[in-house]
């Protein structure tokens, strides 16, 4: 470096009254560890989820029998309408299949469709679970948590078996808000 450098000089003059900072005021530039993610506990909720997907024994006991149809209305309903709808006489204006599907992915099917069909301005909509014939001998999986799903489903006002001709006991006709 030139000490005659006009750069050199500017700089020296402008620090000129520049002082270091003491050592005990220094600012801290260590990097701070993020919080830790509670992995487990995730986990743990996502299990808990996963086993209120399941049915129990109890369920299996309350209606899930194979052959057994399933009904039910929201309070406020007509009981007409709940006639009409087992008796076959709205229009089945979309379907859902759920054959061969396990509970989590048609979870997230029986929820998708209705969503669907509730943008779609459908009326009544048919879903198909199975029998459950295939199952083991706890009986059909999919009836018993479409079951629990649909009535816990505001926008579903009523739903019941099928006529045999539409699946009978492995389908239902599902009633929607519109």
């Amino acid at each position: 470096m030139n000490q005659d450098d006009p750069d050199t000089a500017l700089f020296r003059a402008a620090m000129a009254d520049v002082r270091p900072i003491p050592t005990r005021q220094r600012a801290d530039l260590r990097r701070r560890r993020p919080a830790p993610i509670p992995g487990q506990r995730y986990a743990d909720d996502r299990a808990v989820l996963r086993e209120l997907a399941m049915p129990t024994a109890e369920e299996h006991a309350l209606g899930a029998e194979v052959g057994e149809a399933l009904a039910y209305a929201r309070p406020g309903l007509k009981k007409q309408t709940l006639r009409r709808l087992r008796r076959g006489e709205f229009s089945v204006m979309a379907e859902l299949d759920l054959h061969g599907q396990t509970v989590e992915p048609a979870r997230r099917l029986v929820a998708d469709f209705i969503n669907e069909c509730r943008e779609r301005r459908l009326g009544c909509v048919r879903i198909i679970h199975g029998k459950g014939r295939r199952s083991a001998n706890t009986g059909p999986v999919l009836k018993v948590v479409v079951d629990r799903w649909l009535r816990q489903r505001d926008d579903v006002l009523a739903f019941c078996s099928a006529r045999p001709v539409d699946g009978g006991t492995g389908a239902l006709y599902v009633l929607l808000r519109r």
